[in-house]
């Protein structure tokens, strides 16, 4: 500067002012404090921006903590909820602990009763072993015997086996003299039918003229009126006259009939339904009964043998007629012969 004021002065003289000097110190000066405020500004603009994101940055956490915070209350509820059923749950299972502990002594009780069965139970095992050993040396025995058994078994089916073949033989002996004798039966029926009918043909023609007599089927059946009063067992005299003429066939049969035929003349008694009581006849049996032994009787008086007879009482339980009115009772009150083989 003083070099050039000096050049100035030189050429100008005396004429440079110095108040120059001040402005242009001033210029620089205030050049200077511009750049200065220009740079602060600039920074103060650079920090200011970072607060700007700093601050976005604070509400985003304070955003993100609040919705956090949200969550952590509703998870707070949700453990408070939870924490209320587990210690509904605790006081159950406190309640069954206590239940629990109650039949676990009572198991400790049976457990020990238990213990003093399981040993009267070994006391028994070793009780029943020792049975046992004896029972087993006692089926040792049997089995010994058993098989002696077997085979007297054995020899007994042999036997058996032969017994069955003779009784199979005699069992077809015995079907084939069956037979036989069925045949011969049934030749014995077919000679007797044919010796009933002879001897029904005799009795016919001796009775002919008593109507009061009939044929009804393999029967020859004489009314009670006949033979016998009212409510008597006693023979009158129109029938002992009539039991004649009878022993007169019988004897007649006999003598044609072959021995081997083994025939039998059966007079059965029956009464009508109107009941008798009396001190000789208490029922109708008693009455039917001693009517037919009254026959059977006079027969045997008149020469007829006793083997050839049967007698037989049946009430008023077989009648002819179901009727109740006189008739159908007359019909019913009979004395049947029948000629049957024995």
């Amino acid at each position: 500067m003083p070099r050039g004021r000096s050049r100035h002065s030189g050429q100008y003289g005396e004429f440079w002012p110095g108040y120059v000097d001040v402005l242009s110190t001033l210029l620089l000066v205030f050049t200077f404090l511009l750049s200065i405020f220009m740079l602060a500004q600039y920074f103060v603009t650079q920090e200011s921006s970072g607060k700007d994101a700093a601050l976005r940055r604070l509400n985003r956490q304070i955003a993100e903590l609040t919705n956090l915070l949200s969550l952590e209350k509703g998870k707070s509820k949700s453990v408070e909820d939870e924490l209320a059923t587990l210690q509904a749950t605790l006081a159950s299972l406190r309640e069954e602990n206590t239940r629990l502990t109650g039949l676990l002594a009572e198991k400790d009780q049976a457990i020990q009763g238990g213990q003093a069965r399981i040993s009267a139970l070994t006391s028994d095992l070793e009780e029943q072993t020792k049975i046992s050993n004896e029972a087993l040396a006692k089926v040792d025995l049997l089995n010994q015997q058993l098989l002696a058994l077997r085979r007297q078994i054995a020899a007994l089916n042999e036997a058996l086996e032969a017994s069955e073949r003779k009784d199979q033989e005699a069992q077809d002996r015995i079907k084939d003299l069956g037979q036989r004798l069925n045949a011969a039966l049934a030749r014995q029926v077919q000679e007797l039918q044919r010796y009933r009918s002879d001897f029904f043909g005799r009795l016919r023609e001796l009775l002919k003229d008593r109507k009061d007599i009939r044929v009804v089927g393999d029967r020859f059946v004489f009314q009670s009126e006949v033979l016998f009063p009212s409510g008597s067992a006693e023979l009158t005299p129109e029938g002992l006259a009539a039991i004649d003429q009878l022993a007169t066939a019988i004897l007649e049969l006999e003598r044609t009939i072959p021995p081997e035929i083994n025939w039998a003349l059966q007079v059965d008694g029956h009464t009508d339904s109107r009941p008798i009581s009396s001190y000789q006849f208490p029922s109708n049996w008693e009455l039917s009964t001693a009517r037919a032994i009254s026959v059977v009787r006079y027969l045997i008086s008149r020469g007829v043998p006793p083997n050839r007879l049967v007698a037989a009482g049946y009430g008023e339980f077989q009648p002819l007629e179901q009727g109740t009115d006189e008739e159908s009772m007359r019909r019913n009150r009979r004395i049947e012969l029948k000629l049957t083989n024995r």
